[in-house]
């Protein structure tokens, strides 16, 4: 965890599911994580599906997109090397 100033009142913000905390004045860069939200099973199908379906439009928007189909295309190469990587090296993240 981390620390603590004796004195300080914290300001505690969530962004995306992250939960952070700052020094109350201080600069937004300067807040770090203290936790996540914990989603219930119906909002983690929710978000599952709004997922689902965002990679679905992002695939048709390439089919008449070349930059974003070109980005498309490095993120497959860039998948496929790493699933390569942690087949060799055993180093698979569960």
């Amino acid at each position: 965890m981390g620390t603590l100033k004796e004195g300080a009142t914290y300001i505690y913000e969530r962004a995306d599911g992250v939960i952070y905390s700052r020094e109350a004045g201080a600069e937004p860069s300067t807040r770090t994580i203290v936790g996540w939200e914990m989603l219930s099973g119906r909002e983690q199908l929710h978000a599952s599906i709004k997922n689902s379906q965002l990679w679905g439009d992002i695939r048709r928007a390439a089919e008449t997109n070349v930059t974003l189909q070109r980005l498309l295309e490095q993120c497959i190469i860039v998948y496929k090397l790493s699933k390569e990587y942690e087949d060799r090296h055993g180093n698979r993240k569960t």
